[in-house]
């Protein structure tokens, strides 16, 4: 039965998923003070990678955790392991302990997101879940929204260590309340299914670094006997041997049978389009604000507004259809035709309007809104189309494919960006002499890439919109 009174745990929820969302953006801005103060040889761009890095090998893990042993014990590990990472981080004096720091941080924080949708369930009737699980992911794009700007009040206020120290009370906090009011789950699995497939969870794990890595090869300062080809073909066989030893194990990490059920296909189709979507947005915009038209990280990032403000609201309102009934293919749809909108016009903007700043940040407000539709249907889906006993594994594997949906598809974009940029100053006659004709003549070039990366955006649209046509005229039934 449901807790008699929810909201305290639902609010540390709520700050759960609030922190681990700042933590992904927070460093944007206080990363440069940080790379000039700590002593060290290790790329900066470690700091970032260390957290995606074990924040998304760790998801599949804790969702099958979470089957066998319930969701409140290990939400608790997860808030421990994330509080005592931003601990280390806080007092780290050098790069190679601030980067264990946070790969000590990604393996709490990889689970908030998973285990708290599955500890809505615990808190609510099923008719409320929807929204409640709309609520959460309101907040979460909000504070990814102000993650740079509030690392830049504690960077020039306070220092970069508060970054990570903020974490610490407020995590104790949460753990705290969550032990006292978080019902225990009355679903774990049975003695005879309690077994955890270790050897998958080390494929699985070695897989995704690996693929990982690769995206990020560049940016790491891989040495050159370890290219990116030779990681993306080791993570493809290991993958494969992750595959085979998922079709033998007795208590599989992740039952293929999952796959089987067009619905949830389906949901987890849309969660790597959505993963690809909201990355091309977040990640190439920003960039061209402040390297083309020369705007700070703060007011790069206050453009991206539109975006969360339009996430917020459709996740709100999603979450009152779905109380109402209305068709999941429906809402799916509605997304993935406002993502492919908001691409088009994004697209129109970098053409027309390369120079008018307003003109991109308004084209984002339809992807917000697709992104917000789309996050809580796939949630709903994912939990109600899958088993009992698989529940807390089938609602982590799209959480895990958004995140590797992101990481795949910037890397990707980044090429094709990188690509057409240089073509273009290749095409391009020479500048006139001085500065200022070499810097336009690049900013049109990076304009002109930028629409090759919104036709990235808008074939992951078109990807959601065709998986959408599998999902359930209505609210799917609870899987037996």
């Amino acid at each position: 039965m449901p807790h008699p009174s929810p909201r305290p745990a639902f609010a540390m929820l709520m700050l759960l998923l609030v922190l681990a969302a700042l933590d992904q953006t927070i460093l944007s801005t206080a990363a440069p003070i940080m790379a000039r103060e700590l002593p060290g040889h290790w790329p900066i761009a470690w700091v970032f990678s260390a957290y995606l890095l074990a924040a998304t090998v760790v998801i599949t893990l804790y969702g099958r955790l979470a089957d066998v042993h319930g969701r409140k014990p290990m939400l608790l590990l997860a808030t421990g392991l994330f509080a005592l990472g931003s601990l280390a981080c806080g007092a780290s004096t050098d790069l190679r302990q601030i980067v264990l720091g946070r790969a000590l941080q990604g393996a709490g924080g990889g689970g908030l997101m998973t285990l708290s949708m599955l500890a809505v369930r615990d808190l609510y009737q099923p008719a409320l879940q929807g929204a409640r699980k709309a609520q959460l992911g309101a907040a979460y794009g909000l504070a990814t929204m102000f993650g740079p700007l509030a690392g830049g009040w504690l960077v020039q206020g306070l220092s970069w260590h508060w970054a990570f120290w903020i974490n610490v009370p407020l995590a104790a906090l949460a753990w705290a309340v969550l032990a006292r009011t978080l019902p225990a789950a009355p679903d774990a699995a049975p003695a005879d299914e309690r077994a955890i497939d270790y050897p998958g969870a080390a494929l699985l794990a070695l897989a995704l670094s690996a693929l990982l890595l690769a995206t990020q090869h560049a940016r790491l300062g891989l040495p050159a006997w370890l290219p990116a080809g030779l990681l993306v073909v080791l993570g493809l066989k290991l993958a494969l041997g992750f595959l085979w030893r998922q079709r033998r194990a007795r208590q599989p990490l992740l039952p293929l049978s999952l796959f089987a059920r067009p619905a949830y296909a389906a949901a987890s189709a849309i969660a790597l389009a959505c993963g690809m979507a909201l990355y091309a947005a977040v990640a190439f915009v920003p960039q061209y604000l402040q390297a083309g038209l020369h705007l700070t990280p703060s007011q790069s990032a206050w453009h991206l507004a539109p975006l969360m403000a339009g996430l917020t609201a459709a996740a709100i309102a999603c979450g009152r259809l779905l109380r109402a009934q209305w068709p999941v293919g429906r809402l799916a749809q509605l997304a993935g035709a406002a993502m492919l909108l908001s691409f088009g016009l994004l697209t129109a903007a970098v053409h027309w309007w390369p120079q008018a700043p307003l003109a991109l940040s308004a084209a984002l407000a339809p992807l917000g809104v697709g992104l917000g539709l789309a996050f809580p249907v796939v949630t709903v889906v994912s939990q109600r189309t899958a088993p009992p006993r698989h529940l807390g594994v089938a609602t982590a594997v799209p959480v895990m494919l958004r995140s590797l949906g992101g990481a795949f598809g910037v890397a990707l974009l980044a090429m094709l960006l990188a690509g057409d940029i240089a073509a273009q100053l290749q095409a391009q006659p020479r500048p006139a002499p001085g500065l200022a004709a070499g810097a336009e003549a690049w900013r049109a070039a990076f304009a002109h890439g930028l629409q090759q990366v919104f036709c990235g955006g808008m074939a992951a649209a078109l990807l959601a919109i065709g998986a959408s046509r599998w999902l359930p005229a209505r609210r799917p039934a609870t899987a037996p």
